[in-house]
């Protein structure tokens, strides 16, 4: 009898790309995460970066990536105003963004671009861009206490988005692997 051999596939990493805030609003919300963790014993949103994800979390064996580099310098800077808190349902807690068409634009953009030129197929949801304070590990009793605590707080905060970020799991948290300047002005 004769032995099969299995093809075996390359390990594959997670991957996701988002714009990242300037260190002073990354700050800020990672401040809020730090709240969420001590007064509501949730802290999974610490394990990444404050950003606003364009394509969610995928697998992939590629590890070059460089063909993003393409698609950012087609892109424009994009101005982005933060405000106050929302909620999914009562699984997660978020910085809002306002609604912007220029973001909705370069995150349809980036999903068909990174479909075409990188296989990573759409998440055929809704864009609702915005920047986690709590989520996976927030205890769904510990929820409305949670939401009048972040509701009744203001925040808003603007900045340009003018890079494209590629962020890396490495077992336990995200890392910025690769940055991309979005440069057609």
């Amino acid at each position: 009898m004769k032995k099969q051999t299995r093809k075996l596939e390359p390990p594959s990493s997670m991957y996701l790309l988002a714009v990242l805030p300037p260190s002073t609003i990354q700050d800020e919300v990672t401040a809020f995460k730090q709240q969420a963790l001590e007064r509501f014993k949730t802290g999974h949103a610490l394990t990444a970066p404050p950003h606003i994800t364009l394509l969610p979390p995928f697998r992939s064996s590629r590890t070059d990536f460089s063909i993003l580099r393409e698609f950012a310098a087609e892109q424009s800077p994009i101005d982005i105003q933060l405000k106050d808190f929302d909620r999914f349902d009562q699984r997660v807690i978020f910085v809002d963004v306002v609604p912007n068409e220029p973001l909705t634009s370069l995150q349809k953009s980036l999903e068909l671009y990174a479909h075409y030129h990188l296989g990573i197929e759409p998440e055929y949801r809704p864009f609702r861009p915005h920047m986690t304070v709590a989520f996976k590990d927030l205890k769904r009793p510990a929820f409305p206490e949670a939401w009048a605590y972040f509701a009744e707080q203001a925040y808003e905060r603007s900045f340009t988005a003018d890079t494209l970020y590629m962020l890396k799991h490495n077992g336990s948290t995200w890392e910025v692997l690769e940055q991309w300047a979005l440069s057609n002005n």
